[in-house]
Order: structure tokens, then sequence, then C-alpha cells
């Protein structure tokens, strides 16, 4: 007879209970999603890179329209709270001091990945979609593009656009956003 596996799956709220009672630590690399906490990949020199360097490319690019959020989490529902490496929030005089955004307050979620691009193709972008978000990144740096997950429907994007090295990246959900694909991953 073989023994069932059991998931133990958390709210929001029970996950941060965990993190008050010292079972979570500040230094750990986790995040809530679907009810799983996952263990994020550690941060490599080329991921860590490409953050600085588009921290700086989009703070300039929505200067004054949007807010850069970087490495910081997002409520997409009672199950779910990831901690992309990006996300462009829309303006608040508070800066969100009063709870975590929520998928209305963001326009584009940005995630970069090195190790990890199966893991966020397959379970991060579905979330963002599924959670209304209107528009995912994935930078994927082994091949040297940037993906852009738009056209949501019913909780999934319809349509992908890759851009490669040499190309202009332009968002078709944020008015005047265009950034160098080259500028971004280097």
């Amino acid at each position: 007879m073989s023994a069932q596996l059991e998931k133990w799956r958390f709210n929001v709220d029970q996950y941060y209970r965990l993190a008050k009672a010292g079972i979570i630590k500040p230094d750990d690399r986790v995040e809530l999603i679907e009810g799983e906490i996952i263990r994020m990949s550690p941060i490599g020199s080329p991921h860590a890179a490409c953050v600085r360097r588009s921290t700086h490319l989009l703070e300039r690019a929505v200067l004054g329209r949007a807010i850069v959020s970087v490495q910081n989490p997002v409520r997409l529902s009672d199950l779910s709270e990831p901690v992309p490496d990006f996300a462009l929030l829309k303006p608040r005089d508070d800066f969100y001091e009063e709870y975590h955004p929520t998928p209305e307050d963001v326009l584009i979620i940005i995630e970069v990945s090195d190790t990890s691009v199966l893991y966020d193709r397959n379970v991060k972008i579905p979330a963002y979609a599924r959670a209304g978000i209107p528009e995912a990144w994935l930078v994927n740096l082994p091949k040297k593009m940037i993906e852009v997950y738009y056209n949501l429907a019913e909780g999934h994007y319809g349509k992908c656009l890759k851009f490669k090295r040499g190309e202009v990246l332009i968002s078709p959900t944020v008015p005047n956003l265009s950034l160098k694909v080259s500028e971004i991953i280097g």
C-alpha cells in the first residue's frame, strides 16, 4: 500500500504568520504561489546585472507615469503573493504603504529568468494571467530574448511577442513604453 503524500497549503495571512513566528526567516528567498511556499532560485551575476540595468532603464522610461517596484511582493489572490523582479505600478502618492499592490494596480509584471525560465513561463506567467495582469514580460537570459505576453482573455494571455537583441521592445499595453533589448540583456 502506498502512502498518499499530503501538501500543506497556505493563504497569504498564514504565510505572514509563519514569517512572524520565525518559521520563514527574513533572508529566506521564498514566495507564495497557489498556496505553496516556493523557494526562489539564487540570484546569479547575469540576473543581478540585468535587474540593475533594467531598473535604471525602466525608471527613466516611465518617469512620472508609473512606479517601478523592484523585487517586491504583489498580492495576486488570497493564495498567491509572488515576488516578481519588477512590477510597473499605477502611481500612488503613498507608494502602496497601506498594502502590497494587487492586480488592479499593476501595468506590467517582469520576471528575469536565468535558471528558472521553465518555471517562470509555465507557472508564474499563467498565474499573472489568471490574476488579470494585462502584460507580463519574461526576460529569458539563456536565449537573450524577451517574451512579452498580452491580449488577456478568460485568464490567459492570447499573444506572445518575442524580442531579440538588436530589436526594440514596444509595450502593447502601456503607451510610449519602448526599450532596446540589448540595453536590458546586455
